[in-house]
């Protein structure tokens, strides 16, 4: 006895959860998967008459709403099912909920932020276990129908005693083997839950962070430090050396882990939307704002908020997140009401903050609040033995991606990745190899660039910085030539040089590059 793709995605289903993004979230999950017949309620109060209604095969429920909460609801829905058989899934974000509701009934658990591979997994699993079930429970009213027709046939004619016995017995073969399939699919559940729970632990571990340099080592040990409290740190180094990924590692390891991370490239906001982006705003707060908006802190609360290129902020905008940092509170625009909001600050840049604040472009008191516990990324070529483990990385990534079957680096390619200095870092690196495995015949990588901005040994220090800053001066130059001065899209200047827009800008202002 087995189900059918399509037996799964015509099962019907209902989303229980009253905060709406949740519910669209969710919505466009299964609608995406192709599941065809879902509904969704806010109000915990309907959830049991919406199920007497319609025998919903999987309710996904959330356990915090106000009012009823995700017990009660289970308690309810005990009272009115039919079959012994409790169809929920819940979903919470607390790591002590999850016992609990298995206790009470449930069978299996989503967390909370959703991981949609995950979801996708235990969602479709609990269906096929659920419909098996109702198979099950079909084959065993059927059976007993036709026992019961069968005894009253004995009854008027035992010539065909023999007839009904070997019907019987193949019908508790059938059984077993029904029993022993389901016995499988749950061992199977069971095993892809463990699975799955050690991929979401280490999804976002230092397993992201590729290399077994001395530099990153140290790294390593300043983030495992960091990561358990919940001081405020500050990642620096230059564009593309990963302080993104750093980042996620810290909050992945923190006590705030099961909170969001809530990520603010202050590089692409414009500066007229950088409060209302953070704080919020009431419909009205301006003209053109017919909505209200939930800013990024107020989103983060109970989590982690990564201030990506903070150097950027307007100065008039510094005074504000200074307070957030210090109290804990804000007001959205337009409205008088104080926030409190608890969230972990982590800020990077590729500036130098103290020169910023020398230059009067950077408040000296916010540099101190964010500079508690100061990490600085590497740049590639501190940590050039790295770079044959990232080329494997990469190469092996875009394998997959592309369809490719790239087996082989040669020495000499290795070599002069090793020997370029690498401007745009680890980012410049992954683009170089995402080319390479394009272009590739065969077997072996074939990298095309033109490194012809090597270092060389026997420049003195200073000597060296010039030569560089004139190389990759003329780099830029050359690679703006060769798209047309296009700076941003897929075929833009920026994708070609591994580096964001905004950094590209500011670096053709830095050399005075303009367009001929």
């Amino acid at each position: 006895m087995m189900i059918t793709e399509s037996e799964i995605l015509n099962a019907n289903i209902l989303i229980v959860d009253d905060q709406e993004p949740n519910v669209a979230l969710l919505e466009q999950l299964l609608g995406e998967t192709g599941y065809t017949c879902v509904t969704s309620a806010m109000n915990p109060h309907e959830v049991c008459e919406l199920h007497l209604k319609n025998h919903y095969d999987l309710i996904l429920l959330d356990l915090q709403m106000p009012g009823l909460d995700g017990f009660q609801v289970m308690e309810g829905l005990k009272m009115i099912v039919t079959d012994g058989y409790l169809p929920v899934l819940v979903i919470t974000a607390q790591p002590g909920h999850k016992l609990r509701a298995l206790q009470a009934g449930a069978k299996d658990f989503i967390s909370k932020p959703f991981d949609l591979i995950e979801a996708k997994t235990r969602i479709h699993n609990m269906l096929e276990v659920r419909l098996l079930h109702k198979k099950l429970d079909n084959y065993n009213k059927v059976l007993e129908q036709t026992v019961q027709h069968r005894t009253g046939d004995l009854l008027k004619a035992n010539t065909q005693l023999t007839q009904e016995v070997e019907e019987r017995k193949k019908a508790e073969v059938s059984l077993q083997g029904t029993y022993a399939e389901i016995k499988r699919l749950k061992d199977r559940l069971e095993a892809e839950n463990i699975y799955l729970q050690q991929e979401v632990n280490r999804r976002y571990n230092f397993g992201e962070i590729i290399g077994q340099s001395t530099v990153l080592s140290r790294v390593f040990s300043l983030v495992e430090q960091v990561a358990p409290m919940n001081a405020t740190v500050l990642l620096l180094g230059e564009t593309g050396t990963g302080k993104g990924v750093v980042a996620r590692a810290i909050h992945s390891s923190s006590s705030r882990k099961g909170r969001p991370l809530i990520t603010v490239d202050c590089t692409t906001l414009p500066a007229t939307l950088v409060e209302s982006e953070l704080f919020g705003r009431e419909r009205g707060a301006f003209t053109g704002s017919d909505s209200k908006q939930i800013g990024r802190f107020e989103l983060a609360d109970g989590g982690t908020i990564f201030l990506d290129e903070i150097g950027e902020m307007p100065l008039e905008l510094q005074s504000k997140l200074l307070r957030v940092i210090q109290d804990g509170e804000f007001e959205r625009l337009g409205s008088p009401r104080t926030i409190k909001t608890d969230v972990r600050i982590i800020a990077a840049t590729n500036r130098n903050l103290g020169e910023e604040v020398k230059n009067g472009k950077f408040r000296e008191d916010l540099f101190y609040r964010l500079n508690v516990f100061p990490v600085t990324m590497p740049p590639l070529r501190e940590r050039k033995e790295d770079i044959p483990l990232l080329v494997t990385h990469f190469v092996a990534k875009f394998n997959s991606k592309i369809g490719k079957k790239i087996e082989t680096v040669s020495k000499d390619t290795l070599n002069a990745l090793q020997e370029y200095h690498w401007p745009g870092n680890v980012r410049e690196l992954e683009s170089v190899i995402e080319r390479a495995v394009i272009i590739s015949q065969g077997n072996a990588l074939q990298v095309l660039d033109r490194f012809d901005t090597f270092r060389k040994p026997e420049e003195s220090e200073g000597e060296e910085v010039k030569a560089l800053a004139l190389m990759e001066h003329d780099h830029i130059l050359q690679v703006l030539k060769k798209t047309g001065w296009r700076i941003e899209g897929k075929n833009g200047a920026a994708i070609l040089l591994g580096l964001n827009a905004s950094t590209l800008r500011a670096r053709m202002r830095k050399y005075g590059i303009i367009r001929q």
